[in-house]
């Protein structure tokens, strides 16, 4: 079973042969790294299951690390005497990738190309090897998919644990935010500061339903690296009555190291974070006003995702849906995060509901970024339609990011278009850039001919 778990940073300098006395300027994370190895020693793990975000991560698997042994050293940080050697748990990660293909959840062995240590490993195994090496070790990544899938996992971590009498213990190796001081390695950023408040709180509390409702442009701005770490490790957690032990948190060198652990208390069936998380999405979701081009769109990728069918227009649909022709764009987002979207930037449907229709098929189903959603999603997907004003040319600065959307286009026919008021684009010259990446435009090279256009998005 689940003995234990620990949130721990993993910065180098923090090593003696690395920092050559600069580690001195953290010392309260020093401590904190001790108090950790006497917490696991006292808990004498077996198997410690580590989840690192240096270890090789593909956008949609969660690796896992696989063979008999490891090893890795710090020459990167010109410190080559500090060399390590693990023991994996084999067994586990057998089973584990096992189960994975079994339930067809996208983790497991297959795809381990890295075989040596990374810093998110070796940082924490150095501090506790110094008090306690008697452990076999399972190390995880995480991917680019939800936090809700990163939960997941953690919760089918906790199942193979409950298979068998073996002690385990988790631990989540990840910074806190990189951008709190303006000589730090990313600058400042307020968004760095609020994340780690935040998250310290969350972590310290306890309350792991937190974890899920962060939104991804805000943890992006914050340029943290643990956040999937700490949420896989939540789900390992799951329904488990936990005693959070908050050590320290400090932000001395530009960068956020947090420690929290936690002792197991039993089970405790009110802490199932994502079956609360999946009701309140599915709760909101129904909540909010369906205008007609919205019920439209989700008719049809419902209808189409279950019968293979195209839905029929319903004939009290507004005069505007059947009589006007526009382009338009379906996006669909599950769990904060894009999940498709296609559009056509001027009709070449005879009226605005069959530019939905046909263009909310081609988004649920034929997005080349993605997988066809499946109808265990159908409950949990936001879904947006922008209809398109007529693009007129315009210059650079007649752009506006929040009121415009921009089509960057080549005299040979390359066209990249991105809508306005996006999350995470915040200045005109990044829209064009966006815009003129999706097109295959190259604006050093290429002359390229900017239009722009008003939407109505209905959400």
């Amino acid at each position: 079973m689940i003995i234990g778990a620990v949130m721990v940073p993993h910065p180098p300098i923090a090593v003696s042969e690395i920092g050559k006395g600069e580690e001195k300027k953290i010392q309260p994370t020093l401590d904190s790294f001790h108090a950790m190895a006497r917490f696991v020693k006292q808990l004498r793990p077996e198997t410690i299951l580590l989840i690192t975000p240096h270890s090789i991560c593909y956008r949609d698997w969660f690796n896992v690390s696989d063979g008999a042994r490891a090893y890795g050293d710090f020459s990167n940080y010109r410190a080559p005497s500090v060399q390590f050697e693990v023991r994996y748990d084999q067994d586990f990660t057998d089973r584990l990738t096992d189960f994975c293909e079994r339930e067809g959840f996208p983790a497991g062995t297959q795809y381990d190309r890295e075989k040596y240590l990374d810093q998110g490993t070796m940082v924490p195994l150095y501090f506790l090897n110094q008090e306690y090496t008697d452990y076999k070790l399972v190390r995880l990544s995480f991917s680019g998919m939800s936090l809700a899938e990163h939960y997941r996992y953690g919760m089918m971590l906790q199942k193979l644990c409950e298979g068998n009498d073996r002690r385990y213990l988790i631990m989540a190796s990840g910074d806190l935010s990189h951008c709190q001081k303006e000589d730090g390695p990313y600058g400042f950023r307020e968004e760095g500061v609020l994340y780690d408040e935040r998250i310290m709180k969350t972590m310290s509390t306890g309350n792991f339903l937190e974890l899920l409702e962060y939104d991804s442009v805000f943890l992006e701005k914050a340029e943290e690296c643990g956040h999937r770490s700490f949420t896989v490790m939540a789900g390992a957690l799951d329904a488990m009555a936990v005693r959070p032990k908050p050590l320290t948190h400090e932000a001395t060198l530009g960068v956020g190291y947090g420690f929290v652990l936690y002792e197991i208390a039993g089970r405790d069936h009110s802490r199932n974070f994502l079956d609360q998380y999946e009701t309140k999405l599915r709760e909101s979701i129904r909540s909010r006003s369906q205008d007609p081009w919205v019920a439209l769109a989700r008719k049809t990728i419902e209808t189409w995702i279950r019968e293979r069918r195209i839905t029929s227009i319903p004939s009290n649909c507004p005069k505007e849906l059947l009589e006007k022709q526009a382009g338009v764009f379906v996006s669909i987002h599950e769990n904060g995060m894009l999940r498709g979207c296609i559009g056509t930037i001027m009709p070449v449907q005879m009226c605005v509901a069959e530019e939905i229709v046909h263009n909310a098929i081609s988004a649920c189903s034929r997005d080349p970024r993605f997988d066809p959603v499946r109808v265990e999603e159908l409950p949990y997907l936001e879904i947006s339609v922008d209809v398109l004003s007529e693009p007129e040319v315009c210059e650079k600065d007649q752009l506006d990011v929040k009121r415009y959307g921009v089509i960057c286009s080549t005299a040979d026919g390359k066209r990249g278009l991105l809508l306005p008021d996006l999350d995470g684009v915040d200045s005109v010259d990044q829209q064009i850039a966006i815009a003129c990446s999706k097109g295959g435009i190259d604006p050093e090279i290429d002359h390229v001919i900017l239009e722009r256009f008003e939407v109505i998005r209905h959400a």
